[in-house]
């Protein structure tokens, strides 16, 4: 018997949106590799979120043999497996742009 659907929510406490990015890094250890999660999004929460992650990658400290890639943001696709979803580098850098602009 499959499992039901369960909504998947944006990380922010509080917010309660449906998530619909996954901001993720690719890891490996030299043998397997997978997306390091470090948030799930709503499209309102993104900003903070992408930043936040950003910002946790550079201070992660590795193992010998461990790579650890620039977070990005991944469409979020119920049903599809890491490999199968797809990387958002247009929004990724629209963010990075308004990030670096002076306000």
């Amino acid at each position: 018997m499959p499992m039901p659907a369960y909504p998947i929510l944006c990380y922010r406490k509080g917010c309660g949106k449906p998530a619909v990015y996954k901001i993720a890094a690719r890891w490996s250890d030299g043998v397997t590799q997978e997306l390091k999660t470090y948030a799930l999004s709503c499209a309102d929460c993104l900003p903070d979120w992408f930043r936040r992650s950003l910002a946790k990658q550079k201070v992660c400290r590795l193992a010998a043999g461990e790579t650890l890639e620039t977070p990005g943001i991944y469409s979020l696709e119920r049903g599809r497996r890491d490999v199968e979803i797809h990387r958002l580098r247009d929004l990724e850098e629209k963010l990075l742009r308004e990030e670096s602009s002076p306000a």
